[in-house]
């Protein structure tokens, strides 16, 4: 709840509890006097308002720097408790003055009871009212309170959860640079004219990677753009080793995905499968949507890696982003398959 809110909240309480005090006295002064001068309780409870309004408005002007004693309820009531003496001392003679000044306006004589009974009773009267309406405005203060709160905890953790992405990002940027560099490294002893190809190759997919560099999540369309460059730059340094077939839904494409989601899982087999055996590795990558879910699977045909052994750094980052992102509705894992080789599957939800 707002400032203004709250403001209008309360003020709202308080010109209906008015508007029934008067509308109470007005029917009383009906029964009583058969509607001869009703001007008469709509000054008095008129007059009652607009004193109560005032000190009430002094009262709040002043106590206002004193919010964070909500904490602390106890403190809080009693130092506006401290208020009460300001009510007894001026509530009745401005409120009863003001009824006796409108009254010789008037020509008429304004009568009461005695004077120390008058101030005992509306003493009384203005210190119930005062603590009704003090304990309803702890109420709507503690309740915006603790909606600011709510607030400012889902604003920190969006801003720890967007430093976390980008913290984990940053990692994994770095460690495909390193790999890609690896593998033109390599090149430049045997085929010169292929590592100024692959160069250009990893150009290209670094300047795409700072077109989305901002982004935690990009289209299925532009994370393929990525992975297909990086396949493309580790396919010139395997290029008698390597197969990759692609089989992707044209239905997904609009899927949103972590950016440099798949990346990794093609290059956790090239770093466990290509690397370490000299036959042809064949992989496929799959991308389908099904029932509101992106599933990802991309097989060897002969794995080598330990489906329960220790990830690597990118499947590790990967499956902090996607707890990071999606919580439990996404997953990572690696299956062996029969009668060899590993998938690594993903899956999202897509909801595009």
């Amino acid at each position: 709840m707002t400032p203004n809110r709250t403001h209008l909240t309360y003020a709202f309480a308080w010109i209906l509890f008015w508007t029934l005090m008067a509308s109470v006295s007005v029917q009383d002064y009906y029964r009583d006097h058969q509607g001869k001068a009703v001007w008469q309780p709509l000054l008095w409870e008129g007059s009652s308002m607009a004193v109560a309004t005032l000190l009430l408005l002094v009262q709040r002007h002043f106590t206002a720097r004193h919010r964070h004693l909500l904490a602390s309820p106890w403190r809080w009531f009693g130092l506006n408790a401290l208020w009460l003496p300001l009510y007894w001392i001026c509530f009745t003679p401005l409120v009863f003055g003001m009824r006796h000044a409108v009254y010789a306006l008037a020509g008429l004589e304004y009568s009461h009871r005695a004077w120390p009974e008058l101030f005992f009773y509306e003493s009384l009267k203005i210190s119930i009212l005062v603590t009704v309406f003090t304990v309803i405005r702890f109420g709507i203060l503690s309740y915006q309170e603790l909606t600011e709160a709510k607030l400012r905890a889902q604003q920190a953790n969006a801003l720890l959860r967007q430093a976390q992405l980008q913290r984990l990002t940053q990692q994994m940027q770095p460690h495909f640079l390193f790999n890609a560099l690896n593998t033109v490294s390599s090149l430049m002893h045997t085929d010169v004219a292929r590592a100024d190809a692959t160069l250009i190759r990893l150009a290209d997919v670094l300047r795409a990677t700072l077109d989305v560099s901002e982004l935690h999540e990009a289209p299925l369309a532009t994370e393929l753009r990525l992975v297909r460059g990086y396949a493309q730059v580790m396919q010139e340094r395997y290029s008698d080793r390597v197969d990759i077939a692609w089989c992707i839904d044209d239905g997904a494409l609009d899927c949103m995905v972590p950016l440099m989601s798949i990346q990794p899982l093609l290059e956790n087999i090239f770093k466990h499968t290509v690397e370490r055996r000299r036959d042809l590795t064949r992989i496929v990558v799959t991308v389908a949507r099904e029932e509101g879910r992106l599933q990802v699977t991309l097989d060897d045909d002969s794995g080598a890696l330990a489906v329960g052994g220790a990830p690597g750094i990118g499947l590790k980052n990967l499956r902090e982003r996607l707890a990071v992102l999606y919580g439990e509705r996404a997953s990572v894992a690696l299956v062996a398959l029969a009668p060899a080789g590993v998938r690594a599957r993903m899956e999202l939800p897509c909801a595009c």
